[in-house]
């Protein structure tokens, strides 16, 4: 076998062995909208170095059908939303007000991954006057929000 052969043939061999390493199956991802990512934190999960162990839940979580909405914040990095006991086509998601009126400026979802049943934003600066609520979302369709904070 010449050198180049075997070469060709390891390159091969070390790309079918990382593509077996890759899930088949799509994982969710994030999305958003607005000015969503204006602000210092803002596309960051939370459980960031700076930030992780600074948040604490902040109102009564919601239910709906069994599901959980629950908001957390922290005065040092902002808010997060997590949604528990969640089927598929469900997503947390996390609206910014800039003028602290509740007025939807920006706002950042996560869906729930096939095999699991919560999901969890990245985090909103409402920071500095803003405000930031969390809704459960599934199909398209607001079912159930905290207020905002």
């Amino acid at each position: 076998m010449s050198r180049r052969s075997l070469t060709t043939l390891l390159a091969a061999g070390g790309a079918a062995a990382v593509m077996a390493l890759l899930p088949t199956t799509a994982q969710a991802q994030p999305f958003s909208g607005g000015n969503y990512g204006l602000y210092g934190q803002e596309g960051q999960y939370p459980t960031t170095s700076f930030c992780s162990g600074t948040f604490r839940q902040i109102g009564a979580t919601k239910y709906f059908e069994g599901m959980a909405l629950k908001y957390f914040y922290s005065d040092k990095c902002g808010s997060f939303a997590r949604i528990e006991n969640s089927r598929l086509g469900c997503a947390a998601v996390l609206q910014r007000s800039d003028s602290g009126v509740g007025r939807n400026d920006g706002w950042v979802s996560e869906t729930v991954d096939s095999g699991i049943t919560y999901a969890y934003t990245k985090m909103g600066n409402n920071l500095n006057g803003r405000v930031s609520r969390a809704l459960l979302s599934c199909d398209g369709h607001d079912l159930v929000n905290t207020g905002w904070y």
